[in-house]
């Protein structure tokens, strides 16, 4: 196989230590393994932990965070503009990503680079500079404890250039917050694994980005030919329009449906409030415009405007669906206005919505069962759908104010203080889970448990086809479900696009071939491909394993496991413990992993 298009076959390696940059090639035989995005991260980050003796510290100057689009980020397809931010995570401990839409990783791509590997410390706050093959670390201490839409303004001013794409990060990143984001394109986040504390503890505010270079494409016809079959394929569907008008937001209704709503921290899952705060609401009083990431049709973002109350003038793009539930009916809030405060407040502070939605819900139910007292809350004494006191401990924990400290430190630091929280906080290797229950459904308990960063939706969202088709499904069947959604959505990210075409209007997995191979020039089956995921996969897992996680950390949260559920459509269900043994001993078998979760592989 020869590589003829798609890639431009260098990485910049940045040190902010020493001030220096380097441009490193890569040959063709890196490209055809990794593909792009979060393959190169990981090879990367895996080659680094090697040289590291297996040990690094996330928020140590020897960690490197990798920043990597993928071939076809930019280009004209469906949904082209993702670009992965890759490292271990501060969380967690272990391998970390985050992918990230809009138009920043456009702009990487054209500036000429497949990835960008950041490692050391700046001598002070700083902003990095790419301009093509001009590169500079320009200090910013002005930026301190500034939002991330003020850091972006100062950058503008800083370089005189009002066309750069920013990536920043708020007070959260700079304080070491570990369930920190990385903000670009106003709202657009590379969140849950903490990227904004790597940054913070790189000095480093922003990544300021300008390339005017053409992107490699080997056969531009056949690209404009199966991009616009893509896209009438996309606006034929019959939820085209309406995913245009609600974007995810149209989950709250169906999950709430389905009892698997996140309710006063996954106690329950159904809200008998969710028509307070769902798409409709949105779009009927606060709605005044779509966004949209480069390159794509559906438009799933939304802004939002607070026209009246307390609230007034709020304005965000979001929330999305995962926000919405963990700030709202997590919280037993179902005020949309004060949703949108608290949404736009975490991107302004650089904290994840949904870390932090999970997070304060433990708290107060920690205090409702007199597990924490008030006093652990700084006297704060919050309760369900306490709007004030929800803004006020997010503002603590990005600022590590008082008890925020300790909530800053994410799952684990929350677990050390106070032990009897384990069953109260739900997390998979010191991730918070998302925004859906999987007590109904085993093959997302699984692919939480086996998710590669923790309790993340990203790696298997397979709890809608369970509950919907499943119900002939043995264990083997979901566990191979699981391993098919663990596969072809790392794909999406090597090679930079967004899943949601493919996961919520039924974009054909054929297409993601037919443009790889239009971009690169290399004849590739769809099989070939995600065989390359598959040990991408795999190499995320070596590195995880090398940093001493193994089967005892491949369970879900507790309550998955112990608490059936109060009400609803899922009343009374729970994952049996003996059931998740079963199949949890069939997903390594089938991953080819031995007994105890470890593959074969070696970094």
């Amino acid at each position: 196989m020869s590589v003829k298009g798609g890639y431009f076959f260098r990485i910049l390696d940045v040190d902010l230590t020493r001030g220096e940059t380097t441009i490193v090639p890569i040959d063709e035989s890196f490209v055809l393994k990794y593909i792009g995005g979060r393959g190169f991260g990981a090879r990367l980050v895996a080659d680094h932990l090697k040289k590291s003796g297996g040990k690094c510290d996330p928020l140590g100057p020897e960690n490197i965070l990798v920043i990597a689009p993928g071939p076809l980020t930019g280009v004209y397809l469906p949904a082209s503009g993702k670009n992965s931010f890759v490292t271990l995570s501060p969380a967690t401990g272990i391998y970390g990503d985050s992918s990230m839409g809009g138009v920043f990783g456009v702009e990487l791509r054209q500036a000429g680079y497949d990835a960008v590997v950041l490692r050391g410390r700046a001598p002070e706050l700083s902003v990095l500079t790419i301009e093509d093959d001009r590169v500079g670390i320009l200090p910013l201490p002005q930026a301190a404890g500034v939002s991330t839409l003020e850091a972006e303004k100062l950058v503008r001013e800083a370089t005189g250039d009002e066309d750069m794409k920013i990536a920043s990060i708020g007070m959260a990143g700079e304080n070491g917050v570990v369930f920190s984001c990385v903000n670009a394109d106003w709202s657009r986040n590379a969140g849950r694994i903490g990227i904004g504390a790597v940054m913070g503890s790189k000095n480093l505010k922003s990544i300021a980005v300008r390339g005017s270079k053409d992107l490699p494409v080997y056969d531009l016809d056949a690209l404009v030919r199966v991009s616009r079959e893509g896209y009438d394929y996309l606006k034929s569907h019959e939820f085209f329009r309406f995913w245009q008008e609600q974007g995810l937001m149209s989950v709250v209704d169906y999950a709430n449906a389905m009892g698997i709503l996140p309710t006063h921290n996954f106690k329950e899952t159904v809200f008998d409030r969710a028509d307070k705060m769902n798409g409709y609401v949105m779009e009927d009083r606060y709605k005044i415009s779509d966004t949209a990431c480069f390159g794509c049709s559906m438009s799933c973002g939304n802004v939002c405007l607070v026209r009246e109350g307390k609230y007034r003038g709020t304005v965000t793009e979001g929330p999305e669906y995962e926000s919405a539930a963990m700030l709202g009916s997590n919280l037993g809030a179902s005020n949309f206005a004060y949703i949108l405060k608290a949404n736009a407040l975490c991107d302004d502070l650089g904290v994840d919505t949904i870390s932090t939605g999970s997070i304060i819900g433990s708290m107060i139910e920690g205090l409702e069962k007199g597990i924490l007292t008030q006093e652990d809350l700084d006297g704060d004494e919050i309760t369900w759908g306490d709007e004030e006191g929800i803004l006020r401990l997010i503002g603590k924990i990005a600022g590590r104010e008082g008890v925020g400290d300790t909530l800053a430190g994410g799952a684990f630091a929350i677990l050390k203080r106070w032990p009897d929280m384990e069953g109260v906080l739900s997390h998979v290797k010191g991730l918070e889970q998302s925004a859906y229950d999987a007590r109904a459904a085993i093959s997302m308990a699984l692919g939480y448990g086996t998710s590669d960063i923790g309790a993340h939706h990203t790696r298997a969202w397979t709890v809608a086809s369970e509950l919907e088709n499943g119900a002939g499904w043995g264990l083997e069947e979901k566990a191979e479900f699981v391993i098919y959604h663990q596969t072809i959505r790392p794909l999406f990210d090597m090679l930079g696009v967004c899943r949601l075409p493919w996961i919520e209007l039924g974009f054909p997995e054929e297409y993601y071939q037919r443009f790889y191979q239009a971009v690169t020039g290399v004849e590739r089956s769809m099989d070939d491909l995600l065989e390359c995921s598959r040990h991408v996969y795999d190499l995320t897992r070596t590195i995880n394993v090398t940093l001493g996680i193994d089967r005892k950390d491949d369970y879900p949260p507790r309550r998955t496991l112990v608490d059936p559920v109060p009400s609803g459509p899922t009343k009374g269900n729970v994952v049996d413990r003996d059931e998740y043994e079963k199949i949890l001993d069939l997903y390594y078998e089938k991953r080819g992993w031995d007994s105890d979760g470890k593959p074969s592989l070696s970094l």
